[in-house]
């Protein structure tokens, strides 16, 4: 039997904390074949199971090893839901200008690709783009992460899986508002032919970026996005997903994710959906006064803070995009805590968490 109070959260939480991941025969007791959920409504059970399903798909994206999450892999699986999708590759990326995607993809033998992904409903009043991080493994590039870090890098393109799990389920939740989903996919790795600090790329936008470190690769992707986005898909709003900086882990640890945004009532509305889902969501200031952090003395930027004059890493990544939105209302959620679980608790296992695929939905679904 059910308890009382909302049946589609339970559910949810239900098929969550069912949720596994294995390559391989299971090892111990057997996955959860099905659950029964008794004297419940039905439209409710089935809301709960299309949001479960949709973060577990963002978990299995994540999860994934690199060896199969190839950029032109995860836009294959992007694919899958049957939605209108555009794919550029790598000659279509140089053809149109998209140089931050090229330069970080460039030293993999696996070339970079951005996706696209339409949901128009019937009749809306909104148009709100969505833009991932897909970095199908990040090395650092020629700025090296240390061993220990290098581990969980297969879930860097968390932001990305949670794009595209979003999309895939805006049909069966019947949102009113019109959706286009971007995932900027590469491999951030070290080769003859990766990208150096010191190189300068010149992004969509036109804006010339001066490298000063191949680790903090997110932001040239994303920025190549967003660009796109203001130029050609003219939204309302824009949101992009990131697991962009270890220094949000420091402000915030594992279980609280950053929102930043150029719009209060945005900002407001994306904080709300995340305590009305458990995603939950801190406002992070933009800090203006941080803003000669992306000073280059040969470009327009720098794509970090070369001398660490303030140390607000969280914060200059996200000036860094606000660069490239055109002044529309933009949010930046940073997902680096809590895209990933060290524990196997509650609705968490081990891996990937879809972080980001409840706030989402509930706030495109509430528009």
């Amino acid at each position: 039997m059910v308890p009382d109070g909302d049946i589609a959260v339970f559910a949810e939480a239900a098929l969550l904390a069912a949720y596994t991941f294995k390559i391989g025969a299971p090892q111990g007791k057997p996955p959860v074949a099905a659950l029964t959920f008794v004297g419940a409504d039905e439209s409710a059970v089935r809301r709960g199971e299309s949001v479960a399903q949709a973060v577990a798909v963002a978990r299995d994206l994540a999860n994934t090893p690199a060896s199969t999450k190839t950029p032109s892999w995860l836009a294959d699986q992007a694919a899958a839901d049957g939605l209108e999708v555009k794919v550029w590759d790598e000659e279509a990326l140089r053809a149109e200008g998209f140089g931050g995607i090229l330069a970080v993809g460039q030293g993999s033998v696996h070339p970079p690709r951005l996706i696209q992904l339409s949901y128009i409903p019937d009749s809306y009043d909104e148009h709100v783009v969505l833009v991932g991080k897909g970095i199908t493994f990040d090395s650092g590039g020629l700025s090296l992460k240390p061993t220990d870090n290098m581990k969980t890098q297969k879930t860097d393109m968390a932001g990305g899986a949670v794009v595209i799990a979003v999309m895939g389920a805006l049909a069966a939740l019947g949102s009113p508002v019109r959706v286009t989903g971007l995932v900027a996919a590469a491999e951030n790795m070290p080769s003859g032919t990766a990208q150096r600090p010191g190189d300068v790329i010149t992004h969509y936008s036109g804006t010339t970026v001066e490298v000063t470190n191949t680790d903090a690769e997110g932001r040239l992707v994303l920025a190549d996005a967003l660009a796109y986005a203001d130029a050609v898909l003219e939204p309302d709003t824009m949101i992009d997903i990131a697991t962009l900086t270890g220094a949000i882990s420091v402000a915030l640890g594992r279980n609280i994710g950053a929102v930043y945004a150029t719009d209060d009532e945005l900002a407001r509305a994306l904080v709300s959906s995340g305590e009305a889902t458990d995603d939950r969501l801190w406002r992070m200031p933009l800090i203006d006064d941080y803003r000669p952090a992306l000073d280059s003395p040969i470009a327009d930027m720098q794509n970090a803070d070369l001398g660490g004059r303030f140390g607000a890493g969280s914060i200059t990544a996200a000036l860094f995009l606000r660069e490239f939105t055109g002044k529309r209302p933009w949010a930046h959620l940073d997902i680096a805590g809590v895209g990933r679980s060290t524990v196997d608790e509650g609705t968490l296992s081990k891996g990937a968490t879809g972080f980001g695929v409840r706030v989402l939905l509930d706030w495109l679904t509430r528009r």
